[in-house]
């Protein structure tokens, strides 16, 4: 898809590098960083949001302004990430290993529906379940179960959904 697409809405002052690959009815707003990555349709990308090569973003996706998408995220569908939240790909980053290209990669998968609340961290090498969510400020160091909320430093499960809170973002319906 061209960036010149009527279908695609790129802000001001974004950075979207050739081998970005964009849906149909994607919106870009500005100061946006994109290189080598695959934004899914009906997807929208906040303000000063990074998404590195090799991350994947699903259909119909949110990612608020200050989020930090790192090599090796994949996002299904439906996911909503809030603001400044940020994913982690290596385990034991230093300097010398990042100099001398000796890191190693873990791959971080957010499965559909789920959603991540501002300011929350989310550690390499961990699976979020389908419509899992994640409270504001928590550090995610381990797995979620589908359709369960957790929070905290670490995160830690508060209690599963209901099925009648399921895919209605924890609300009970008449809520």
């Amino acid at each position: 898809m061209s960036r010149s697409d009527p279908k695609i809405k790129i802000g001001n002052y974004c950075t979207i590098s050739d081998d970005v690959v964009l849906g149909d009815n994607v919106t870009i707003y500005g100061f946006a960083n994109l290189y080598g990555c695959h934004i899914g349709k009906d997807s929208r990308i906040g303000t000063f949001v990074e998404i590195q090569k090799d991350v994947t973003i699903g259909d119909r996706v949110r990612i608020q302004s200050h989020s930090f998408l790192c090599s090796g995220t994949l996002l299904e569908d439906d996911v909503f990430i809030g603001h400044n939240v940020t994913f982690i790909n290596d385990r034991y980053p230093t300097a010398p290993n990042a100099a001398e290209k000796k890191w190693n990669l873990e791959e971080t998968k957010v499965r559909r529906g789920a959603s991540l609340g501002s300011g929350a961290v989310i550690l390499c090498g961990i699976e979020i379940g389908e419509g899992a969510i994640v409270g504001a400020g928590s550090v995610v160091n381990k797995n979620v179960p589908p359709h369960t909320i957790v929070a905290g430093v670490p995160a830690k499960i508060i209690r599963p959904l209901s099925p009648e809170e399921q895919w209605n973002g924890g609300r009970r319906k008449n809520e």
